[in-house]
């Protein structure tokens, strides 16, 4: 068993504190990913699991064994960084063992182990290379091999992809999964790309500012975000957020046309106005006159990105499918799923239900 379980684990630098009482479950075999913007922490508490940093308060467990304040070659972990950090006077053999080698491991048993590594990792004709003689996506690999060879019970990855072109981040991606699902460990991934969360786990973790906003399945988070932060944050194009005015009971929004919204949630007393969140892959684009026009469309083959200008000035993107092409400035109207559009409170952003 190698589940890791977090319990109010707090972090400070000095006398700010970055990591805010997480609490947090990671199952055994499960694919867990990080995920938020630059500065939410998620690298810190990704270090704070290896044990490169030491908590504040709190306690991590590893397999049901407490391992605060054990050090990080003792704790049952390996950690892909996103630098490579390969010895490049080495071969990828030779680089693949280099810490069993220091561990005193006999020879016959790194060699089977970098064997079986790289056979599952694909690297078998690399072997006697030198990194220098790789491609990004290679060396990447070679570093997961390093890794696996260690027979970790929990696999850590900080950003491993970052300095990958966008190429070969979509092949490393299918790469990581694959090697998920034959060796069936628990990973822990740290990301700000949320199409890499999405993809690849099975639990995903929003943080923000050193807490946690919302954790569940990537679907989940896309359906049935908690607030605008998620909402935003979870799904590409990000979700459009515009201004709802309450008026007699009704909502309508400025924006598209002065469109009345079709829903059942119950409105906050008191207020005049909330959020209205839709997704553009909800929306739809038809000829006509209500004040909104095309501002720019990017043509991707199959779908479109269309970039509207609203009476309002505020932002709208739909997603349209096919190869059709209307010209900037074409008048149109937005139609949309009315049941599938979230409402959020438009003064703390908590989903409106």
């Amino acid at each position: 068993m190698s589940g890791v379980v977090l319990q109010d684990i707090r972090k400070r630098f000095g006398d700010v504190e970055v990591i805010h009482g997480v609490d947090l479950e990671v199952e055994d075999g499960e694919f867990c990913v990080f995920v938020g913007p630059s500065g939410c922490g998620k690298s810190t508490l990704l270090r704070l699991v290896a044990g490169l940093e030491e908590v504040t308060s709190g306690e991590i467990s590893i397999g049901n064994r407490d391992v605060t304040r054990v050090d990080p070659a003792a704790r049952g972990i390996a950690m892909v960084f996103q630098t490579y950090a390969l010895y490049p006077h080495m071969t990828v053999e030779e680089n693949m063992g280099f810490g069993l080698r220091m561990s005193g491991v006999p020879k016959k048993e790194i060699a089977e182990k970098v064997g079986a590594a790289a056979e599952i990792l694909r690297l078998g004709e690399f072997l006697k290379r030198k990194p220098k003689a790789l491609s990004g996506g290679q060396r990447q690999r070679v570093a997961i091999g390093r890794a696996i060879v260690r027979g970790p019970g929990v696999f850590l990855f900080d950003e491993p992809l970052s300095n990958l072109d966008a190429e070969l981040r979509v092949e490393m991606r299918v790469e990581i999964a694959r090697l998920h699902t034959e060796l069936g460990a628990t990973m822990i991934y740290v990301t700000h790309d949320q199409v890499e969360a999405m993809t690849l786990a099975d639990k995903i973790v929003v943080l923000r500012n050193g807490n946690i906003e919302q954790v569940g399945s990537p679907l989940e988070l896309y359906r049935n975000p908690n607030n605008r932060f998620v909402a935003g944050f979870i799904g590409s194009p990000s979700m459009n957020f515009l201004e709802g005015r309450i008026e007699d009971g009704e909502i309508r929004i400025s924006a598209l046309g002065n469109t009345k919204l079709e829903t059942d949630v119950a409105l906050p007393d008191g207020r005049d106005s909330v959020i209205i969140g839709l997704r553009p892959q909800i929306m739809e684009l038809r000829p006509g006159k209500s004040g909104i026009s095309i501002e720019l469309s990017e043509k991707l083959g199959g779908v479109s990105y269309d970039y509207l200008k609203t009476p309002t000035g505020e932002r709208v993107v739909v997603e349209s499918r096919g190869d059709g092409e209307a010209p900037t400035g074409t008048p149109v109207q937005v139609v949309f799923d009315h049941s599938a559009a979230l409402l959020f409170d438009s003064r703390d952003g908590q989903r409106l239900r």
